[in-house]
């Protein structure tokens, strides 16, 4: 199984990073430096997938792409 995509940005206005899985609404993470919004994210992810399968929710397969990938493919 493939894993879920990742954006890690830069938000000047919470003067640090933004990582956020698309396929999982809502489900984002920020930290002072990209690899440790990456490590909060992977915690959100948890939880996120957690408390889905725990009330019954439908878990998303992993489809977001972006557009410089999907032609690679």
């Amino acid at each position: 199984m493939k894993d879920y995509h990742i954006n890690i940005f830069h938000s000047e206005e919470d003067e640090g990073y933004i990582a956020d899985i698309p396929d999982l609404e809502s489900c984002s993470a920020f930290g002072d430096t990209p690899e440790q919004a990456l490590a909060e994210l992977e915690i959100a992810k948890t939880a996120w997938l957690d408390a889905a399968r725990s009330s019954g929710k439908a878990v998303p397969a992993p489809r977001c792409r972006p557009a410089i990938y999907q032609g690679v493919w």
